[in-house]
């Protein structure tokens, strides 16, 4: 489909179910991949930009996805032979890794970095405005703080090891996992439009884990119902809401740029190191 089409499908509202024959196509096709056990896993090298053209972060590097807990002998097997993949990055915290562990898989390892419980629960009162504004850039801010060491740790990964295909995740591989992916295709030069797309395909990409996802995120959210005011602008993702996070982030650190050096601790020549490595292969 073309950026067009899976954009329209990604503004879907969370609470309408999507098309079991479209959704069966979009995940077989790139830029998702299909890992049997996995969801919502796809190549952020291979997300379509607007003018059809490559995108400016090389595909076959840089892969995310939601949990691995389910996944199979088959999709190990696919991880480790046919994607090539050698560092799995867990983005989780200390409650939900301590439930279900990634798998060890021969020829990967596996990086995990605790962070505090602070961002165990949502307050789902600051998404009670507008369309959750407000909530999305508090939540992606938290993220950017108890995730510094995680995504210190990815950085380095592409500056030091660029030959080396990664993927990250955490429970939904969308929240947590749309932040990174938004600092490493800004940083790779993506254009606005790719990046922003990326993180709407989170929508399709979750379908098949819906419903309990819609669970998950009611208990960590401490809500007694769906229908409780903010709860759906939580549910629901949206491009506005990840514009606003965007405009706080300039504000902020001058952009993705500016928080991976004021903020990780990058040289503006590690940047460029990274950069590098994000486009071409070593």
């Amino acid at each position: 489909m073309s950026a067009t089409d899976l954009r329209a499908l990604a503004e879907t509202d969370v609470v309408q179910p999507l098309p079991s024959d479209t959704v069966q196509v979009v995940l077989t096709s790139p830029p998702f991949v299909y890992v049997p056990g996995t969801f919502n896993t796809r190549d952020i090298g291979l997300v379509p930009t607007p003018t059809g053209e490559p995108s400016k972060l090389r595909p076959g590097f840089v892969y995310r996805s939601g949990g691995l807990g389910r996944l199979t002998a088959e999709g190990e097997s696919l991880l480790a032979d046919k994607l090539g993949i050698k560092k799995i990055f867990d983005l989780r915290s200390v409650e939900e890794h301590s439930k279900s562990p990634d798998p060890e898989i021969a020829g990967i390892d596996n990086v995990w970095l605790a962070t505090s419980e602070r961002d165990a629960k949502v307050d789902v009162n600051n998404f009670v405005d507008g369309l959750g504004e407000k909530g999305y850039v508090k939540m992606y801010f938290d993220v950017l703080d108890l995730y510094k060491s995680n995504f210190r740790a990815v950085l380095e990964h592409i500056r030091d090891h660029p030959t080396e295909p990664f993927l990250f995740h955490c429970t939904a591989g969308r929240d947590r996992t749309g932040v990174l992916s938004g600092l490493l295709m800004t940083l790779a030069g993506a254009d606005p439009d790719t990046v922003s797309l990326d993180f709407l395909l989170s929508r399709i990409g979750t379908e098949p884990a819906r419903e309990q996802l819609l669970a998950f995120a009611k208990k960590e959210s401490r809500i007694m119902s769906t229908d409780q005011p903010g709860f759906h602008n939580l549910a629901n993702l949206r491009e506005v809401c990840w514009n606003a996070f965007l405009s706080a982030l300039d504000r902020e650190y001058g952009g993705f740029s500016g928080y991976a050096t004021k903020e990780l601790g990058f040289s503006d020549e590690d940047l460029k190191v990274i950069v590098e490595n994000l486009r071409t292969s070593a």
